[in-house]
């Protein structure tokens, strides 16, 4: 007997380092069920976005006869809405408990699909329009909170990465595939109910997270930095002016080559931006976890900056060889896709880093808001710019911007995260 109590006596140091390192690494996982969820919840939901984005036009054309300045004006109400909700957005989310409002505004984001096919007038679509914006600028910032929250904080950087991949994994193949019912001969109907089950499908999943317990908090006196993360704004003001010449690109690269003569096909440049953000995803994460923050960002800043200058000289390129534009032009893409892939979780790991646990969704808002601010402006200016001088002095502008961007995030907002970050 006293042999066997002496056996369990060395093996008991052994099998408590096993368990503990067991729990460690259970602690440390990143794929775990709900993760998976989540994923597949955010991509749905994405996937029946952007189905839509290139058939919207078509309908409001050819059932209510709109022209181009009120369908313009029309699908910028979704923006705004979104823009207006952000804020408030990640109060509530700081407030109340995350899940609720994250499945809220996502049936809420849902239901619109079901409200175009109703709609009979142009009055009622703009209205299911406004309330499509709102929903989603709650679901897009709840959904950002409740990913982190259910990831371990060690693995942030690189769990942001993959969540970010599935959005653009759905902004490659949802407008092809939209344009494809389109052209197939397929109603207007069918396509709404294709992008409504996508979203009915991305409930399903996210009924299925499971979150971790968050306490009741306090209710704060009602104050600024409730609805923005002021220690945020230096890193908002960099991410808004890098955002101004991604929001002429999203908007005016496909009219920037038909003005400068370039006949490629243009829906393949997102397609080539979408596998760049792939690519950069699967490194740029882990180099987040492992405290090169700002690092990552210098290094995406920088691939940007090249990148817009390439994008304006593309009009003297063109003159010089059409063959060789178009090469450019798509490797400019995927450059593009590279640098703001290895931005888009460093910027938000910045954000999260700078907030308390109980500011999560007030610093994921501010991260959100500085970029669709940046994209609004973009679509402004773009136009603008485009009109009076043509889009290559357009994206000449937003190069600028682009260094300005860099130059202020390296001697402004890095050394004010490094000062300030929590984590």
């Amino acid at each position: 007997m006293s042999s066997v109590s002496e056996k369990q006596k060395k093996e008991s140091p052994d099998l408590l380092f096993h368990i503990a390192k067991t729990t460690i690494f259970m602690k440390d996982r990143l794929i775990t069920p709900g993760y998976c969820f989540i994923l597949a919840a955010n991509f749905l939901l994405y996937f029946g976005f952007w189905l839509l984005i290139p058939v919207l036009p078509f309908y409001l054309s050819e059932v209510f006869g709109a022209g181009s300045s009120t369908i313009g004006i029309i699908l910028s109400c979704y923006t705004v809405a979104a823009l207006c909700i952000r804020p408030f957005s990640g109060y509530l989310l700081d407030s109340f408990a995350r899940k609720p409002l994250y499945l809220l505004a996502y049936f809420i984001f849902m239901s619109m699909f079901a409200g175009y096919i109703v709609a009979g007038s142009l009055t009622l679509f703009i209205l299911f329009r406004i309330i499509h914006g709102v929903s989603f600028g709650m679901v897009t910032v709840s959904g950002n909170t409740v990913v982190i929250d259910i990831m371990p904080s060690s693995r942030r950087g690189e769990g942001l990465g993959y969540f970010g991949l599935s959005n653009n994994i759905a902004m490659a193949v949802g407008p092809m595939t939209g344009l494809f019912l389109h052209d197939a001969g397929m109603s207007f109907t069918t396509i709404f109910c294709c992008s409504l089950c996508s979203c009915l499908a991305g409930f399903s999943c996210a009924t299925l997270v499971k979150t971790p317990y968050k306490p009741p908090v306090k209710r704060e006196p009602i104050s600024l930095d409730r609805f923005i993360l002021l220690k945020g704004i230096p890193a908002g003001i960099s991410l808004l002016l890098l955002s101004i010449p991604y929001g002429m690109t999203t908007n005016y690269v496909a009219m920037y080559a038909r003005e400068i003569g370039l006949h490629v096909t243009t829906g393949f440049f997102f397609t080539f931006m979408a596998a760049g953000m792939a690519i950069s995803r699967i490194f740029s994460g882990r180099l987040v976890d492992r405290g090169k923050v700002t690092q990552v960002i210098s290094a995406g800043l920088y691939i940007v900056v090249c990148s817009f200058f390439l994008l304006s000289s593309c009009v003297y390129i063109i003159r010089w060889n059409a063959a060789a534009c178009s090469i450019v032009f798509f490797a400019i893409a995927l450059l593009l896709g590279i640098g703001f892939g290895i931005m888009f979780p460093a910027y938000n790991t910045l954000f999260v880093n700078l907030a308390p646990n109980s500011q999560r969704g007030t610093a994921t808002s501010t991260y959100l808001t500085s970029w669709d601010v940046g994209i609004g402006t973009g679509m402004l200016t773009g136009g603008y710019i485009a009109e009076s001088c043509g889009f290559d002095k357009a994206y000449l502008f937003g190069a600028c911007l682009t260094i300005v961007s860099t130059l202020y995030f390296n001697h402004k907002v890095s050394p004010h995260y490094h000062k300030n970050k929590l984590r």
